[in-house]
């Protein structure tokens, strides 16, 4: 019986430090790209390809309406 305690004690220890590591992440910053054919503007966080380049950012919301104050 001793070792399933162990089991269990191990097992709940990992799903809790899964849990409070979660809710310590971030969401991923959003970015203002610029396309380069049309000068087009789109937010995204990630790149949107080898047409775009990185315009204004970074932006806490999709609608690149929020930034993050950079200390």
């Amino acid at each position: 019986m001793g070792g399933m305690q162990i089991l269990r004690s191990a097992v709940l220890g990992t799903a809790l430090l899964v849990v409070l590591s979660s809710s310590l992440a971030a969401p991923a910053p959003y970015y203002q790209w610029r396309s380069k054919l049309t000068g087009a503007l789109a937010c995204s966080p990630t790149p949107l390809g080898e047409g775009w380049v990185k315009a204004t950012g970074p932006y806490r919301d999709a609608r690149c309406e929020k930034p993050i104050v950079v200390k």
